[in-house]
């Protein structure tokens, strides 16, 4: 049986069946194909380009995002970084304002304290101040020289030895005063911030006089310690806060010139009583004060030195917890000193006393009575919450009368400037008041020491 021969070509054409009815073409020839055959031979390349396209937007998405999401982690990163340094910074600015805080609560903090002497008042000196068209008075020109000291200082203290019972009580002199109460404003506006009224003359006219007085005070805004008008009064502790010190003012009298208290008003004015006064200085440390300040009118007058029974009275006071004494009613200057002190409750501190500044105002006659000071001390609290006593200074003053045939007419004198200004030319001084002002000088020297 003769075999069927196969070529190369034989093997590319078609078997036999289905494909049997298509047309053949020559292997080597083209063959020409219809518009949709040839669209359906470039399909695969445009699906492989839009494959290729897709892919590349995808790429370009994908490092879009991430480049946001480096940045945005960059962003927070120093976000929080900012916020960790502004919690520090607030943190460490609360920390500041904190030690800033307590470091100024333990500061020390110092004050100055003007203290003067009698405040005394004889119908020669309003006469003086009189106003005949006004029916006033004013006493401010007498302070001229001397009021800076006062309105200078963080608090301004004294003793009135007078009453103001009213125009209607009728003005006097000694032996029973009754001021005109303009004197109560003038003496607010040059500083006064707390004067003492239990003395011997407190009940010149009455206990009428005393509850005018007090009114008077009040009305003019200055504080008062020694006289009261109800058991409650007495009772309460009179404490000044002075720029964060806190200071307790107390104040006693030997008496009264013989008037007796009116029945049922013991409270009316404060005598000196040890018992009493222990009970006062342990009610105004129940106030938790920083220092206490004592007034005393006590010794004898016009006696330069102090009493046995002031020594006494020192010693008691200081042992019991007061910090500053201020004495009156002498009349003229007495010692001062600084003294270490254990007190009853084994404090070890020093405290402050003068035994009498003298009178601030008044017509006396003799230079040893009308030479006094103004005192200047010097109260720290230090960082532990304790009283000081720092410096205590003096400016010498020196009540002048110019006193011309029916009329006299008073200015209180700073002792050191007018000697100065006579020194350097000024007429307006005289040789023989220089040498009143030089004398003067030499006597506070003397009795207070330089």
């Amino acid at each position: 049986m003769q075999g069927t021969e196969y070529s190369a070509q034989n093997e590319s054409l078609p078997r036999a069946g289905l494909w049997s009815s298509l047309p053949l073409a020559h292997p080597n020839k083209q063959v020409c194909r219809g518009p949709r055959v040839r669209e359906a031979a470039q399909m695969p390349n445009v699906w492989k380009q839009e494959r290729n396209l897709m892919k590349k937007v995808i790429a370009i998405v994908i490092v879009f995002i991430l480049v946001l999401v480096i940045f945005g982690i960059i962003e927070w990163i120093q976000y929080k970084n900012q916020k960790d340094d502004v919690g520090a910074d607030f943190a460490s600015a609360l920390v500041s304002n904190e030690i800033q805080t307590s470091t100024k609560t333990n500061e020390p903090i110092t004050i100055n304290m003007a203290v003067v002497g009698d405040i005394i008042c004889h119908n020669t000196q309003y006469w003086d101040v009189y106003n005949k068209q006004t029916d006033t008075y004013d006493f401010s020109p007498v302070f001229t020289e001397i009021k800076q000291y006062i309105e200078n200082a963080d608090i301004a203290v004294g003793n009135l030895e007078t009453s103001f019972a009213g125009k209607m009580a009728g003005y006097s002199s000694y032996p029973m005063f009754n001021t005109p109460e303009e004197l109560a404003a003038n003496l607010k506006d040059i500083g006064f911030d707390v004067l003492s009224d239990a003395n011997n003359h407190a009940l010149d006219k009455g206990y009428a006089g005393i509850v005018s007085t007090i009114n008077f005070l009040d009305q003019a805004g200055i504080s008062h310690v020694g006289t009261y008008t109800s058991e409650e009064a007495r009772n309460t502790v009179l404490v000044k806060d002075v720029n964060g010190i806190k200071l307790a003012f107390l104040s006693y009298t030997y008496g009264t010139n013989g008037i007796s208290i009116p029945n049922g008003k013991d409270y009316c004015i404060n005598l000196i009583d040890k018992g009493e006064i222990a009970q006062d200085i342990q009610n105004a440390k129940a106030q938790d004060v920083d220092g206490i300040v004592c007034f005393m009118h006590w010794g004898t007058e016009y006696s330069p030195v102090e009493t046995a029974e002031q020594k006494d009275l020192t010693d008691f006071l200081f042992k019991n917890g007061v910090d500053i004494i201020l004495g009156s009613h002498p009349h003229v200057l007495e010692p001062m000193e600084k003294v270490d002190v254990t007190t009853n409750d084994g404090e070890q501190k020093q405290c402050f006393v003068c035994c009498c500044l003298g009178d601030f105002m008044s017509d006396q006659r003799v230079e040893d009575e009308i030479t006094s000071a103004i005192l200047n001390i010097q109260i720290t609290k230090t960082e532990n919450g304790k009283i000081d006593i720092g410096d205590v200074t003096y400016t010498p003053i020196y009540t002048q009368n110019d006193y011309k045939g029916i009329a006299s007419h008073f200015i209180i004198r700073d002792v050191n400037k007018d000697i100065a200004a006579y020194e350097n030319g000024d007429k307006s001084i005289s040789t023989g008041l220089y040498q009143r002002l030089v004398n003067a000088r030499d006597l506070a020297e003397k009795r207070l020491g330089q």
